[in-house]
């Protein structure tokens, strides 16, 4: 009986690990974002700041998934 108990919580705790999957297709995502925001900052700065924010908010999104 303690032992299905026990595997009844391990497997909660298994599912409740971040998919790490999703984290880094998301995680490259945001590397592009920044690597095109950055490219446009000798172009447009406001453009450039614009995607750079907006991977700012990814990489908080990166780190909930």
């Amino acid at each position: 009986m303690k032992k299905a108990k026990s595997k009844s919580k391990l497997d909660k705790a298994i599912k409740s690990y971040p998919d790490a999957k999703k984290h880094q297709l998301v995680s490259f995502i945001k590397s592009g974002m920044r690597f095109i925001g950055y490219c446009f900052i000798p172009y447009n700065l406001g453009v450039a700041a614009f995607i750079l924010i907006l991977s700012e908010i990814v990489g908080i999104i990166e780190e909930l998934v």
